[in-house]
């Protein structure tokens, strides 16, 4: 019987004909972008949590913030470099590291990841629109935020919990809460959306926004706003 890490944990679950045997499911899991692990026993796990797990939570916190940017006036404009900044990162997280999972693991997985980086592509338009307080930029992001989030819990979400086991879904994890802290914070259409030039770019693209951000005392994190 095949024993390591990852081949320990394949899923019994996995839809038929994507993933048949261990060795199918390692070569799977091989072309997924994630670094070699370390030695460790068969039985380990890595610590974390789940990168499906980590992604629903952000879309939670990104569908709370976008009502908050229907207060107007000063209120609108921290509220809505908040949001912008945080569907930044989050984006370019999942470009990163959900996408190419998808399309590594999934049949149809590389229509979802298409399709999601058009979308992305719509929504970070509308965000560089969205320091003007006006109803029509606020509405347009806040639809897009929430067909965003509709399709990656209705489509890739079950999918990727069905197709990888628990220990790919942390590594994957644990590179998505790196790559959003490391992420830009202002929408960059312009910029690689793929591996492996968006790992480059969009990490040297953020210590400018950072750099921006800081000498201008723009907010980019909830905690700035305070309570409602």
């Amino acid at each position: 019987m095949i024993r390591s890490l990852t081949l320990a944990h394949a899923p019994s679950h996995t839809r038929c004909g994507l993933i048949d045997c261990a060795v199918g499911y390692a070569s799977i899991v091989s072309r997924i972008p994630l670094p070699p692990l370390p030695p460790v026993p068969g039985d380990a796990r890595p610590g974390g949590r789940s990168m499906v797990d980590i992604l629903a939570d952000q879309h939670r916190d990104l569908l709370d913030l976008s009502e908050r940017l229907a207060d107007g006036g000063a209120a609108h404009g921290r509220a809505a470099n908040v949001l912008c900044a945080m569907t930044v990162r989050h984006l370019s997280a999942e470009e990163q590291y959900l996408y190419p999972a998808a399309r590594a693991a999934l049949p149809d997985g590389d229509r979802l990841a298409d399709a999601e980086v058009t979308a992305d592509a719509r929504l970070q338009e509308a965000l560089r629109r969205l320091s003007v307080p006006a109803a029509e930029a606020r509405d347009a992001v806040v639809r897009a935020l929430h067909g965003h989030v509709t399709r990656c819990e209705q489509r890739l979400f079950p999918a990727l919990r069905a197709a990888l086991d628990d220990t790919t879904l942390i590594r994957l994890g644990n590179r998505v809460v790196i790559a959003g802290e490391s992420a830009p914070t202002r929408p960059h259409p312009g910029t690689p959306f793929t591996p492996p030039w968006n790992r480059l770019v969009e990490p040297a693209v953020g210590v400018l926004d950072k750099i921006r951000d800081g000498l201008t005392g723009r907010p980019t994190r909830p905690e700035r706003l305070g309570s409602r």
